[in-house]
């Protein structure tokens, strides 16, 4: 009751300052009763641990029990005045409550969310996009549209649509993503285009670095750039940024979504993109489709209602949107009326009305999900945020109620997050493909409701620390502040702040900061004791005092991509309440404490990627509160090995969930790997499951094979990674039954298993999307048939990786196969496994010795070929005639063919595509002797577009038919030291935007600028580059 009487006065506080100064002074006695109950919590459990100490005399002495009676007396006074300042709070209310059930529905267990990607009624908005950026017809290298609209009008998601659209995919060599907010910092901007198509944080932290790797990716590149949610173009800013984006090829294209059209007029002088509210009848249908009402057939007077509330939705698709969940939880039609009537208010179109309408659906969760939403303002805007981060942080907080059932407090996590997803508070949701981690997005009027609910309770720390004062209980925290200096602790009570969270991305923590003290940490503890959340990630923490056991309340510590420490203080076993202890990327941690086996609320212990950790401490098997582990590493010192964690206590964790890698499985005695059995099979919430044995020598491999198989995973398990394994055959279980005890397989990888020389009948698994095989040497076949190469079978693959196993000689055939790698294999298996494969998009091939040609056949057996890769052919004399046949062929790179003449075909005629690969866009060429001038089948490519040739030192010639290439725009020209000049067609290459000559010598000395022989033929190009 108490609860729903605090759930109405939230929902009335914005109509009476009364009733919300009365909310704050309740909710701080809740704080203050918080912590007198956890700290009634925390004694017990010191208590029972001292209790079951045997070390500890069986007489209790005068001290403990004088030390019981003082914390009895304490604990007395902090509850009756907690009960005084209860009275007191009831007296002061002189207004009506409701003190009945709120009107929440859990939704269904499917969380079938709409995606972003299906938006409606976007049709003609959509094309103008979609011809826009496909326009070659300009004069510019650089185009700029923005699309303008207020919040909540899906720019993001039209924007979206376009950006993942696969015409829009072809078209452009290169696209980048980069949110902007709120802050145009050139710096930041162009690091994120760096870090979106490199995919790893730039070399270089200054400007002068960056913007010169900035040029070396774009320049002569048809790249596609969307500029997210600008908010800021200031005028002396925005022509700096455009000036370094000015490189691209010809056709280039910047794509801006923005609220203002102040930003609009500055950034383009073309007319933006003006969106606007949604038809009614789009409006209609997608409130329908939110409502669970799409393709029943419709109740007209249910249409009629709905109708009326879409128009005061004014076509905003976020609003439509949480208004149709919220009717989802509505069935009846007094039901729909009363929303119309009493709860949807009539507001105009401005982004401040949007927002209450939005409340509506806030104002209906129950107060559990309110304060775990309230809770992600501490994130900034477009924040990546991590799912299982997330409800870490939610767990830390107290805010999961545990349930009646046996449901684990990480379930019912789960299940609050996939409300708030379906209830579109979150947005953005995806899975990565390899990690299988989950993150989200808020939408940018989603985060301002979560600032607007929280209050001061929740505060950003920035530049202005004015806004954080007493009440103020979460703080976050991002690169740009110093923690230690700029926290205005002597404004804060000691004793109030429960979290300090840092929203510091990885690749920013090797930005230029001072790293953070043993002594400045000591403050922070000594000032904030009721901490429950302390995220130090990337912070440079070089040393942890051992006061950080004083932080009794503690149950969330990150110290990840701390890369310099080295230990833990054995007094952070004294935190009996810590539930997360996050030490990723700690690179140079070199053990964990003895007795880590005392924290024991521990619930998620994350330790990837600290190479330098070579053991676990014994007794990580008694914690039995363990959900995850992603690391369990075995001793490798085997006279040492009964000091440390055994492959025995992994057993008894059967709580574990998603990810665990089991490593040194080589270092496993004999003794032991007989007496364990079935160590994995009762981990049924495992998912992604990486096996190791290490780099060990040794002869005895029926150890290996006895130990396989007692690591039968779950049957659930979806991902299984098996490393450095020295057996010569894998267990029956996978022999014989693997589609039985893992048929939900989707992603498997062998890595150096040297001694195999069959795998598991893979080709039999009816979910296996992707399959690695690296380093097998003596592996001879793939599949569960060795004699038919003919059958299709591996019937969901799609991707394709063989490294390095010279004597196989087949495998099934892989019909649904669109990405396939072959490096460093036989020489037949190549044009074998080329056949069928008609759905394959990418097909690169390297290191093959003796194959001296490709057959013709397999070419013309793949039609949707996009991207084709040959590199290390030392053999190969010449390419073929059947290459004409890719039709679809956008990007061709030949590299390291050192008998290859790739302008004759195998009979030694002149190889003529009669016009053909007029797809491609791209040709790379390299280290190719026999080259001495370009082929006439790429003086065919009429729509080529940039040319890379690099190392071949006997090229001499460009012929004048290269005047054919009309849509050549970068030429890259690479150590041709016989090459010395140019041919006059060059002065005809009027799409050639981009020339790079690096270390060609006299072909160097004869375009120098203004005073070289050829510098008239190439004058018009706009850049050129020497090395």
């Amino acid at each position: 009751m108490l609860q729903a009487l605090l759930d109405d006065a939230e929902e009335q506080q914005h109509q009476s300052s009364q009733i919300k100064d009365w909310v704050e002074k309740l909710k701080e006695v809740f704080y203050d009763l918080q912590d007198v109950l956890e700290e009634f919590n925390i004694e017990a459990m010191r208590r029972e641990l001292k209790g079951n100490n045997q070390m500890i005399k069986v007489v209790r002495t005068l001290s403990s029990s004088l030390n019981q009676l003082a914390f009895e007396l304490k604990m007395s006074r902090k509850i009756t005045e907690v009960r005084e300042r209860l009275v007191v709070i009831k007296d002061e209310k002189d207004f009506q409550l409701d003190k009945g059930p709120r009107g929440w529905r859990k939704s269904e267990e499917t969380h079938s969310f709409m995606r972003e990607e299906d938006i409606i009624g976007r049709d003609n908005e959509k094309k103008n996009v979609m011809k826009f950026l496909l326009n070659l017809d300009v004069k510019e290298n650089i185009f700029i549209l923005q699309i303008l609209g207020i919040g909540g009008l899906g720019k993001t998601a039209l924007a979206k649509f376009v950006y993942n659209d696969e015409m829009i995919s072809r078209h452009f060599d290169l696209k980048m993503w980069v949110c902007v907010s709120n802050d145009l910092d050139m710096k930041k901007i162009v690091k994120n285009i760096i870090v979106c198509v490199e995919k790893k944080e730039p070399n270089y932290s200054q400007m002068d670095g960056l913007q010169s790797e900035l040029r070396k990716i774009i320049d002569g590149r048809r790249y596609l750039l969307v500029l997210d949610d600008l908010w800021d173009a200031k005028s002396e800013t925005w022509p700096n940024l455009k000036s370094l984006l000015m490189g691209g090829a010809r056709g280039s294209k910047i794509l801006i979504t923005t609220r203002l059209p102040l930003v609009a007029k500055i950034t383009s002088p073309t007319p933006p993109l003006l969106l606007e509210g949604l038809s009614e009848s789009d409006s209609l249908d997608l409130l329908m489709r939110m409502a669970g009402r799409e393709g029943s057939i419709q109740d007209p007077d249910m249409l009629a209602i709905g109708k009326e509330i879409v128009r005061n939705c004014f076509g905003v698709p976020l609003v439509i949107r949480t208004s149709g969940r919220l009717l989802f939880l509505k069935q009846t039609k007094d039901e729909w009326l009363r929303f119309k009537d009493h709860e949807l208010p009539k507001m105009s179109q401005t982004e401040e009305h949007i927002i209450s309408v939005l409340k509506l659906s806030y104002d209906r969760l129950p107060s559990h999900l309110k304060r775990c939403f309230a809770f992600c303002s501490l994130f900034p805007k477009d924040f990546v945020i991590e799912k299982h981060t997330l409800v870490s942080l939610w767990m830390a907080e107290g805010f999961i109620q545990p349930s009646n059932s046996s449901k684990h407090l990480e379930d019912i996590a789960h299940e609050y997050f996939m409300d708030l997803l379906w209830s579109n508070f979150f947005q953005d949701f995806k899975i990565n493909p390899y990690t299988k981690e989950e993150t989200c997005k808020m939408h940018d009027l989603m985060h301002d409701l979560a600032c607007n609910v929280a209050g001061n309770r929740c505060r950003v720390a920035r530049d202005d620390t004015n806004i954080i004062n007493e009440r103020t209980r979460h703080i976050s925290y991002g690169s740009t502040f110093n923690l230690m200096d700029e926290l205005p602790i002597l404004r804060l009570k000691a004793s109030a702040l429960r979290t300090i969270l840092s929203t510091t991305t990885y690749w920013e923590e090797r930005q230029q900061r001072e790293p953070t003290s043993e002594v400045d940490l000591g403050q922070l503890i000594q000032n904030f004791k009721r901490l429950r959340i302390l995220d130090l990630h990337a912070t440079k923490v070089e040393k942890v005092p051992r006061s950080i056991c004083e932080l009794k309340y503690l149950t969330y510590l990150d110290l990840s991509y701390n890369q310099t420490l080295r230990r833990l203080p054995n007094s952070i076993t004294k935190l009996q309440s810590l539930q997360t202890l996050n030490l990723r990327n700690c690179d140079a941690l070199e053990e964990l404490p003895s007795d880590l086996k005392k924290l024991v609320s521990l619930r998620n212990l994350d330790i990837r990627h600290c190479f330098k950790l070579s053991y676990l401490p014994r007794g990580i098997g008694e914690i039995s509160s363990l959900h995850r582990l992603t690391n369990f590493i075995l001793p490798k010192d085997k006279a040492r090995a009964k000091n440390y964690c055994g492959l025995g206590e992994l057993k008894g964790l059967n709580n574990i969930q998603g990810q665990l890698s089991i490593e040194n499985l080589g270092y496993v005695t004999n003794a032991e790997a007989k007496c364990e059995d079935e160590i994995l099979m009762g981990k049924h919430s495992l998912e992604f499951l990486v096996l190791r044995w290490g780099y060990f020598n040794t002869d005895d491999v029926v150890i290996d094979e006895v130990l396989f198989d007692r690591l039968k995973p779950p049957s659930n398990l979806q991902i299984l990674k098996i490393w450095d394994y020295k057996g010569e055959g894998f267990p029956k279980w996978m022999m014989d039954s693997l589609v039985s005890f893992l048929p939900r397989l989707v992603d498997v990888f062998f890595g150096y298993c040297e001694r195999c020389e069959r795998l598991p009948p893979l080709d039999q698994l009816p979910h296996l999307k992707s399959l690695h095989i690296k380093n097998l040497p003596k592996l001879e076949y793939i599949g569960s048939d060795q004699s038919s190469t003919s059958t299709a079978s591996f019937p969901s693959l799609s991707i394709l990786n063989i490294f390095r196993c010279e004597k196989l000689k087949a495998m099934p055939l892989t019909p649904h196969l669109e990405e396939f790698m072959l490096e460093a294999n036989g020489a037949l298996l190549i044009n074998r496994m080329m056949l069928g494969l008609n759905k394959l998009k990418t097909l690169h091939i390297s290191d093959i010795k003796f194959l001296r040609c490709l057959h013709k056949e397999g070419f013309q057996s793949l039609p949707s070929l996009e991207s084709l890769s040959i590199d290390g052919f030392p053999q190969l004399t010449s390419l073929l005639q059947g290459m004409q046949h890719l039709s679809n062929l956008v990007g061709l790179s030949i590299w390291g063919c050192e008998e290859l003449d790739i302008s004759k075909d195998e009979s030694g005629n002149i190889l003529d595509f009669h016009g053909g690969l007029q797809s491609l866009r791209s040709l790379s060429i390299s280290r190719l002797p026999k080259l001495t001038s370009l082929p006439q089948w790429l003086l065919q490519a009429r729509n080529l577009e940039r040319l890379q040739i690099w190392r071949c030192h006997n090229l001499k010639d460009i012929p004048e038919q290269i005047e054919a290439l009309q849509s050549l725009q970068y030429l890259f020209i690479y150590k041709c030291s016989s090459l010395t000049s140019f041919p006059e067609a060059m002065r005809r290459l009027t799409s050639l935007t981009h020339l790079i000559i690096e270390d060609c010598g006299e072909l160097e000395e004869s375009c120098k600028r203004q005073a070289g022989e050829d510098w008239d033929k190439i004058a018009h190009i706009s850049s050129i580059r020497f090395g």
